[in-house]
């Protein structure tokens, strides 16, 4: 999966700050909504991810958008791209 000139695509997702306890690293809350298989009805289904953040910017609440990386450790597999907003 390459654009057209040869560099990756990088799969990027937007979330929400949850927690900011650890060093250099956040937690992103991630929501999606999905229809159910069998009703149709649309339910909202959420996902947390750990993302590298090298400067220690983030605060809880802020709206961020991560990037997929390199493993950074066993479950931090994200980098920070840029502070959105904050709520």
């Amino acid at each position: 999966m390459t654009q057209e000139n040869n560099t990756p695509v990088v799969r990027q997702m937007t979330g929400v700050v949850v927690s900011n306890a650890m060093d250099k690293t956040i937690v992103v809350k991630i929501e999606r909504q999905v229809a159910h298989p069998k009703y149709g009805k649309l339910m909202r289904k959420t996902s947390k991810i750990h993302a590298h953040d090298e400067e220690n910017k983030c605060q809880v609440g802020d709206v961020v958008t991560v990037a997929e990386s390199r493993p950074y450790s066993k479950t931090k597999t994200w980098k920070l791209l840029s502070i959105n907003a904050s709520n």
